[in-house]
């Protein structure tokens, strides 16, 4: 009898665990303009940065406030420690692993820190000189003077302004949520915590690709800043994403799993394939076999992919 009590109990648990992940709600990108467009004007006005210029970094860096850095330490715009940072701290791996990024205690704290952040760097002194209505300036201002390595970064931040018509911030003009259609739904998501099913290779998450997927869809959806998919499947930023059956939604390994010493090459097959074969770096798999990134594998070849080749 206790056995059945707690076999119930059990499956209880996971039912209503399931429901809660199945009614997650996400932020879409009008409701989260929504809902912090008043604190990106209030920054305006208070230091002189484009309110557009704001939102869409905070768009664009915590996913419209899904990503877990946003959710869990209330980041909105992925600014790591510093020297001078005497704050809070949480760690996650971003362009290196285990990279220190700055915690506040509400959202509010990341806008007054983003907008003191930019006035206290000299680097950025020069954007400071354009008006507030020249959002293009300041997207490729920011982008020149390194706020992130993304080489299209310019170009993402005007796409979000332009799209959203957020430069209607910038110049005192009302901005409104589009109203929704007759389903109610265009504005509202909700949506299981994750839409595609995951799985694991090598201890690394992937997912199938969909007929319908972007790589800015399926950030969205787990939380990531577009350039992460990119640099996670050791792709180029103009890669097509339905050339691939799976993507990585988290970094790959530094090498193999145990059971996998080496792989012999077949006919046809690419470093890069390989690599995605079985879920380690494309750079650890050139560091193994020694190959520099012009160099090509042939079939028959054998590839290490747990050690350096022996001499």
């Amino acid at each position: 009898m206790k056995q059945l009590l707690l076999t119930l109990m059990l499956v209880g648990w996971c039912m209503s665990t399931a429901l809660v992940a199945q009614s997650y709600r996400k932020n879409t990108t009008p409701e989260y303009i929504d809902k912090y467009k008043d604190l990106a004007i209030k920054e305006m006005k208070r230091v002189g940065i484009p309110a557009s210029i704001t939102m869409a970094q905070g768009i664009l860096e915590s996913g419209n406030g899904n990503s877990t850095l946003a959710r869990k330490s209330n980041n909105h715009f992925g600014i790591k420690c510093h020297s001078d940072w005497k704050g809070k701290r949480v760690y996650h791996d971003d362009d290196k692993k285990n990279e220190c990024f700055r915690k506040y205690n509400t959202v509010y704290e990341s806008y007054i820190d983003h907008s003191e952040f930019l006035v206290g760097k000299k680097r950025y002194a020069s954007l400071f000189d354009l008006k507030t209505t020249d959002y293009k300036g300041w997207a490729k201002g920011l982008k020149k003077a390194g706020y992130a390595t993304d080489p299209k970064y310019a170009h993402r931040l005007i796409d979000i302004i332009e799209k959203h018509k957020l430069h209607l911030l910038d110049e005192d003009k009302a901005w409104v949520k589009p109203k929704s259609s007759s389903s109610g739904n265009d504005n509202f998501e909700i949506v299981t915590f994750n839409t595609h099913v995951i799985d694991y290779n090598n201890g690394v998450k992937y997912i199938r690709v969909e007929s319908d997927d972007t790589f800015e869809s399926i950030s969205e959806e787990f939380g990531l800043r577009p350039w992460e998919l990119y640099h996670y499947n050791d792709l180029s930023d103009n890669a097509n994403i339905h050339d691939y059956r799976y993507i990585y939604i988290q970094g790959k390994k530094g090498k193999a799993h145990k059971s996998h010493e080496y792989h012999i090459v077949k006919e046809g097959e690419t470093l890069h394939y390989i690599s995605h074969k079985y879920g380690i770096k494309l750079k650890k798999l050139r560091k193994f076999n020694g190959l520099s990134e012009r160099d090509k594998v042939k079939a028959g070849g054998k590839l290490n992919l747990r050690r350096k080749k022996r001499i």
